[in-house]
């Protein structure tokens, strides 16, 4: 079963005993192919999933592939980046952010964001889906349902600690040109400065 999320809704995640277990948010996209025997391929997409987190003693970050801050789920901040899916020629590429939600007292929010590394910025070729697990409750389908934007940045879902006890999760689905001005628009007030990938 799942559910999937219109923009601006937002839905709990629920709580099974006494921890919420293991979080998992994929994102998976693809790359359209154009049929025709002279028909020209899209350049490959190389999307990456990463997000912004601010935990409750007030210590804010990023778990991305970029820089490499791939985190960790044992010890601050407690989420952690699978690995770095360079987007090539297969049909479907994916990602995995994971949350340790047995230790949700630590974390206040999370940003779920995902930006184009490589390739146009065409959001419509890449067919870009996040799915949040948690063991217990429904998976929720996060779409990324518009296209209208050239900018290569996305910020797709927002998780926010409810009293301890679970997280809210909202799509939000807005486009930016980079990290800088999605901190912005969400305060997160982090100093940023340019990384790559090794």
């Amino acid at each position: 079963m799942s559910v999937e999320l219109r923009k601006g809704q937002k839905v709990n995640l629920e709580k099974t005993g006494s921890s919420m277990g293991e979080i998992v948010i994929d994102l998976t996209w693809s790359q359209s192919k154009k049929k025709g025997l002279f028909a020209r391929q899209p350049q490959p997409i190389d999307l990456d999933l990463a997000c912004m987190f601010e935990l409750t003693d007030g210590n804010k970050g990023i778990v991305q592939a970029l820089g490499n801050r791939f985190g960790s789920l044992t010890s601050a901040p407690y989420i952690s980046l699978d690995g770095d899916d360079r987007g090539n020629d297969s049909d479907t590429n994916k990602e995995t952010l994971r949350i340790n939600g047995s230790a949700i007292k630590n974390i206040r929010r999370v940003l779920v964001y995902t930006f184009i590394y490589e390739g146009a910025a065409n959001w419509r070729d890449a067919n870009g889906i996040v799915t949040v697990k948690c063991p217990g409750s429904q998976d929720i389908i996060v779409r990324m349902d518009e296209y209208g934007s050239n900018e290569g940045f996305c910020a797709i879902a927002m998780l926010e600690n409810f009293n301890n006890e679970t997280f809210s999760v909202e799509k939000v689905v807005r486009f930016f040109p980079g990290h800088e001005a999605c901190d912005r628009a969400f305060g997160w007030g982090m100093q940023w400065k340019p990384a790559r990938k090794d």
